[in-house]
């Protein structure tokens, strides 16, 4: 008997819900309780009277496990809509992530140099470190830091993946 397993696949999710306490817990404790995982999480207010959230979730699995997913999501009372905008078509992805490297020198003018190349900004700087704020998709954010590892990295914040349909239509 062969089993045929199927290749997870990563998909970007945005839910439109109510803003409203335990919301996110209970989207969160869908994906907990059914063992799913969720590589990236990002909520924001959308409404100009703050009766409306986005939550942009990012998360892998087989096309089935994706299905069950936002089935689920739907299902959920503060829910009002799902988008898989991987499977929806052309969509733009972006994240943010302030990149903190410390050193001095040849270390100083390289990591400089880097975040030149990567159009990373400089937003503080002491006689020691730097604080680099960089946007893009996660590729480009993941090998700014693995640069920058080789020139004093020290931490590294990320704000999560967010992202929106192209063309006129809301998403």
């Amino acid at each position: 008997m062969h089993i045929k397993e199927e290749l997870a696949e990563r998909h970007v999710l945005t839910l439109t819900v109510d803003n409203e306490a335990g919301t996110l817990a209970r989207i969160a404790g869908m994906f907990t309780s059914r063992g799913y995982n969720i590589d990236s999480l990002t909520v924001a207010d959308i409404s100009e009277d703050h009766t409306t959230s986005r939550i942009t979730i990012v998360t892998k699995g087989p096309p089935p496990v994706i299905d069950q997913i936002i089935a689920q999501c739907e299902r959920l009372v503060p829910v009002h809509k799902v988008t898989d905008l991987t499977e929806a078509g052309p969509h733009v992805e972006r994240e943010l992530a302030l990149v903190k490297v410390q050193g001095s020198g040849d270390q100083r003018v390289e990591a400089m140099r880097l975040a030149d190349i990567y159009r990373a900004r400089v937003i503080d700087a002491t006689v020691s470190s730097f604080i680099f704020e960089i946007t893009g998709g996660p590729d480009k954010i993941d090998t700014f830091v693995t640069l920058m590892r080789e020139v004093g990295l020290v931490e590294v914040g990320r704000t999560g993946i967010v992202g929106l349909m192209r063309g006129s239509e809301a998403s």
